[in-house]
């Protein structure tokens, strides 16, 4: 059965307010990274907490994660600096996903 992977760069004032999100929406878990970078809106460091960068992953079903898309777009995307991809993947232990 394919798999969705979603990969999220935002800032990290959007770490809660987001995973409160994947778990409305029924993904069954994401990983978290602290990340660094330079975009469109400057130097991310993460040198003050409040102005890092995270990464998050999640993998789910495309529908699930179309769901995520749209309400990242409705809701996330005007108040935060943040930046959602998709990309089809196949894993394995289906069961877990």
């Amino acid at each position: 059965m394919p798999k969705t992977l979603l990969t999220i760069i935002c800032e990290a004032l959007a770490a809660e307010p987001l995973e409160r999100l994947l778990a409305g929406v029924g993904a069954h878990g994401c990983t978290l990274f602290r990340v660094e970078g330079e975009g469109s809106r400057g130097l991310r460091t993460g040198g003050i907490q409040a102005f890092a960068n995270i990464q998050v992953e999640v993998i789910a079903a495309p529908a699930v994660a179309g769901q995520l898309i749209e309400r990242l777009q409705l809701k996330f995307f005007s108040k935060f600096a943040m930046v959602a991809s998709e990309t089809a993947i196949r894993v394995s232990r289906q069961e877990t996903f």
